[in-house]
């Protein structure tokens, strides 16, 4: 199992300076990458042993961090639309 961190401009590599526009100007988008972010950490905390935690309560972050992850894309996706 790899323990990298999910960090957004690793996941969406060609999303890097949207992910900046919509984070600056974007209050609703930019609450769900500070989200992601913190659970991105703990999820990273967790794999890496300096938090101890149950299974259940990682793999309950994961749900969460993808969740995230999702809802992210479909606003990147949405952006990318409005400017083609």
């Amino acid at each position: 199992m790899s323990h990298v961190p999910h960090e957004l401009h690793e996941e969406f590599p060609e999303a890097v300076e949207t992910l900046h526009q919509l984070k600056t100007s974007d209050t609703h988008f930019a609450r769900l990458a500070d989200e992601y972010h913190t659970v991105n950490r703990e999820v990273h905390r967790i794999e890496t042993n300096v938090t101890p935690a149950a299974d259940e309560v990682l793999e309950d972050l994961k749900k969460k961090r993808l969740h995230l992850k999702d809802q992210i894309a479909a606003l990147l996706a949405a952006a990318a639309n409005t400017v083609s």
